[in-house]
């Protein structure tokens, strides 16, 4: 897969993410002629004939505004109530925005269940292409009415990234209050170096992330980081830029500086996709060596080559996998429940019906529902690498 920066329109499926200091101004409220300019050029791609979806922040900060809340934190109640006038807000100015080129708006409002349970999951996607069979562009939040803070996306990035792959879209924007990557955050360092193309999230790309620049955003650059994990890993490219100007996307088109994240050359499968995008595994598995290099070589991880047993989790849940070195490599569906797969933790397959007194699965994640993550494939690389230069 290339690793060039290709133009807006030559994309299929375009994800557009937007940061809430965007759309909400904390003394004036609603951005309306910043939002008319945005919508503007989504119409300019859709006539192109590229499927547009925007993943938008605003509901708590307009609602708030709405309200007259104080600045600072808020209380959860606080939050959920702001959420549920602003969010009737914000769907009304986008669908209002939109209608002006005679496009359709339909509303999406998402929990952290809905991508993470693999039926609600299937559900979310079948509605939101369907909106897009039929013309309308979907506008996404997260259901901030409901959730509380132990069951959130915490942010509108990793959200945009679970759109991103369960849509199969092919290129990410998150357009927020800073244009791109920096080898640290510029406005505490001013040799920060300015990263235009990314070819691979690596550790060290992952150190230069910083906090969050706005109290109307949860999210920071640690998550846009998180969100390039899981776009990049599905086949989807990945652009960080400033959505300060008017227009935007055109500025983007125009060469206004943006970070663009390549995407991986082998993408996993849709099923695969998602098991790799869970924001909460359940619980982790500590390996060995030997089976390591087993998953590596595309086999099972089966109870022998397992260590440890780290939180509580039941069959069919998704667990990390932990390597050697202590970092995740792999994340796959667990094959028993936590009780069971410490019983038969460094036992032979053959030994699992007189352990458990059924003869249960002899793989303690199956292929099949294992992918690896972004350290087990850096590492896999790196030993090809080596093997071609010796």
């Amino acid at each position: 897969m290339t690793k060039t920066r290709k133009p807006l329109e030559k994309y299929r499926r375009i994800v557009i993410k937007i940061g809430s200091a965007l759309l909400v101004d904390r003394r004036t409220g609603l951005k309306g002629a910043w939002l008319n300019a945005m919508c503007a050029d989504i119409a300019a791609l859709r006539a192109k004939g590229i499927d547009i979806l925007v993943v938008s922040s605003g509901a708590i900060a307009l609602g708030r505004s709405v309200l007259d809340l104080p600045s600072g934190a808020l209380k959860l109640e606080e939050s959920q109530a702001a959420a549920a006038i602003g969010q009737i807000a914000l769907a009304r100015a986008w669908s209002e925005s939109l209608s002006t080129d005679d496009i359709v708006a339909g509303q999406i409002l998402l929990t952290l269940g809905d991508t993470e349970e693999r039926r609600r999951y299937l559900n979310a996607r079948a509605t939101i292409n369907q909106l897009l069979k039929l013309g309308a562009v979907p506008i996404i939040n997260e259901n901030d009415t409901v959730a509380t803070t132990e069951i959130r996306y915490g942010d509108n990035d990793r959200l945009a990234a679970r759109v991103a792959t369960m849509t199969g879209a092919d290129l990410l924007v998150l357009l927020s209050d800073i244009d791109g990557l920096y080898t640290a955050p510029p406005h505490l360092d001013p040799n920060a170096q300015f990263l235009d193309t990314i070819a691979e999230i690596t550790p060290a790309i992952e150190a230069m992330a910083g906090g969050a620049a706005s109290e109307l955003s949860r999210g920071g650059m640690r998550t846009k980081i998180d969100a390039g994990k899981i776009a990049t890993g599905a086949g989807c490219a990945m652009i960080i830029a400033s959505g300060k100007p008017d227009h935007p996307l055109s500025a983007i088109e125009n060469g206004a500086r943006s970070s663009w994240f390549a995407p991986s050359g082998s993408p996993v499968t849709a099923r695969k996709t998602w098991i790799a995008g869970q924001l909460l595994p359940a619980g982790s598995l500590a390996i060995d060596a030997g089976a390591e290099n087993a998953l590596r070589s595309g086999k099972s991880l089966l109870p022998a080559g397992v260590n440890d047993v780290r939180g509580s989790f039941s069959r069919g849940d998704t667990i990390a996998i932990i390597g050697i070195e202590g970092r995740e490599i792999a994340r796959g569906l667990a094959g028993y429940d936590a009780d069971e797969a410490r019983q038969i933790t460094g036992k032979k397959s053959a030994e699992i019906a007189a352990i458990l007194g059924y003869a249960g699965r002899a793989a303690m994640v199956h292929r099949d529902d294992l992918v690896m993550t972004a350290a087990g494939l850096r590492r896999d690389l790196d030993t090809e690498r080596n093997t071609a230069n010796a």
